[in-house]
């Protein structure tokens, strides 16, 4: 008899319908999710305990985005209601249990937080809010699900529409579109929304009655968990398995440029190939910050460094005198040897996003753009690249993180020929700063 209290008082609360699916899933990924207020959280910290106290010694890992989200989401509430059988370790970041299983407490705010998970080993993976990460995030959380031991490998994902993991959450959870590496059984999803939390609804009704009174599609994403109102990725055209090529794949014979977007906090250069049909493709990048304007006319030279590469586009600001020095960008970078000449990009935005649209989409289901698997950078960016809320032609400014090599990739294409949606376009000829017609051979 003691012993049944004891169990009861460590897994208290009675989970709702769409919960217990939730507890019972056994696939190797299970997302959790759709209106806000549907328990989520709830979930996930008791499938974590229920999983600890099951497997001794096993590892888990949750992660949200920032620590403080972390510790006032779930630390918190795993002390008061399982103080008497858990310890927290703020040293080692972790809650311990008596058995000598674990839960690390993670956080990932921005790109650089994920690299700290490389090489990492957990047997269950906990990810609150899947839909602020990126899918490079969640790629290295996957590669993370393995170990030696005898216990199960899963991760368990809580997520809401909308944010920068929207696109890839709705394309494996809900849709169910998978690409070549991904197996179905290995997904499953179960929707959730406010009205199954009928603990919050009988306790705070104000908070159902809030989320009525938001915009229509908002209220129909964060209300009724509706996925298809919420969309957020601005090239759901690039896919990976067609866009991203071998560098082996590159034809030999092929003129070169590059095209770089240029500020303190990030130098994005893009080697650019074109073949004799027109066909772009994206064969080198270098990514880095920190760097001053002389200091990145040398890294652009060091990736063109045997090659014969004609034309440099740059931002058109770069020709603006600076007031510190009286010298302008190009007048710095442009005498710095192995410098190509330097020409003013064509900026304008959304004319070219429409542009490098067409170049992924490409005519007769083959796309006249391609990517290098060696540009991990841009590879990482262009799906997570947003929206702009304003003006849903415009990419988003934010996340800041990862605009830079895409606004590079587009200062390439329209230092291009713009091309049809159909038929062919002269394969060597570029725009000048003055939108004149130039031959690579003039």
């Amino acid at each position: 008899m003691t012993d049944s209290k004891e169990l009861t008082l460590r897994i208290a609360g009675k989970p709702n319908e769409k919960q217990k699916e939730f507890f019972v899933s056994r696939t190797r990924f299970t997302a959790y999710g759709g209106a806000r207020g549907g328990g989520k959280s709830w979930a996930l910290r008791r499938k974590l305990l229920a999983m600890c106290l099951r497997y001794p010694g096993i590892r888990c890992l949750i992660v949200r985005r920032t620590y403080d989200e972390l510790k006032a989401n779930h630390v918190i509430p795993f002390l008061r209601e399982y103080g008497e059988i858990i310890s927290y370790n703020d040293s080692e970041k972790a809650i311990i249990f008596e058995n000598g299983s674990r839960i690390f407490l993670g956080y990932c705010s921005c790109e650089r937080d994920v690299l700290r998970y490389q090489g990492q080993e957990y047997d269950v993976i906990g990810i609150d809010e899947a839909t602020h990460i990126s899918e490079y995030q969640f790629s290295v959380f996957k590669a993370c699900l393995r170990g030696i031991g005898n216990y199960p490998r899963r991760m368990y994902l809580t997520c809401n529409p909308g944010g920068i993991g929207h696109s890839w959450v709705k394309r494996l959870f809900v849709d169910r579109d998978f690409r070549a590496n991904e197996s179905p059984e290995d997904y499953s999803f179960i929707p959730a929304r406010v009205f199954d939390n009928e603990v919050l609804c009988a306790s705070d009704p104000d908070y159902v009655r809030s989320l009525e009174s938001l915009p229509p599609k908002m209220r129909d994403a964060w209300l009724y968990g509706r996925w298809d109102v919420f969309e957020g990725q601005f090239f759901p055209e690039f896919n990976p398995d067609i866009h991203i090529c071998a560098p082996s794949a590159i034809p030999k014979y092929s003129k070169r440029f590059v095209a770089f977007d240029y500020g303190f906090d990030m130098l994005a250069v893009l080697l650019m190939a074109i073949d004799t049909e027109g066909v772009l493709y994206c064969q080198a990048e270098h990514c880095v910050s920190g760097l001053t304007l002389s200091a990145a006319a040398g890294r652009v030279s060091e990736l063109c460094r045997g090659f014969t590469v004609e034309y440099a586009a740059a931002s058109p600001d770069l020709w603006n005198r600076r007031q510190d020095s009286g010298r302008s960008g190009f007048e710095i970078m442009q005498p710095v040897s192995g410098m190509p000449p330097m020409i003013p990009a064509d900026d304008r935005r959304i004319a070219g996003w429409r542009v490098l649209r067409e170049y992924l989409v490409g005519a007769d289901g083959k796309p006249r753009l391609y990517i290098s698997s060696s540009c991990e950078e841009l590879i990482r960016c262009l799906p997570a690249l947003l929206c702009d809320g304003a003006r849903p032609e415009d990419a988003s400014s934010e996340p800041h993180s990862v605009t830079h090599a895409p606004e590079a990739l587009r200062y390439a294409v329209m230092s291009r020929i713009i091309p049809e949606s159909r038929g062919t376009f002269d394969a060597f000829v570029f725009s000048s700063s003055k939108n004149k017609a130039r031959s690579f051979f003039d």
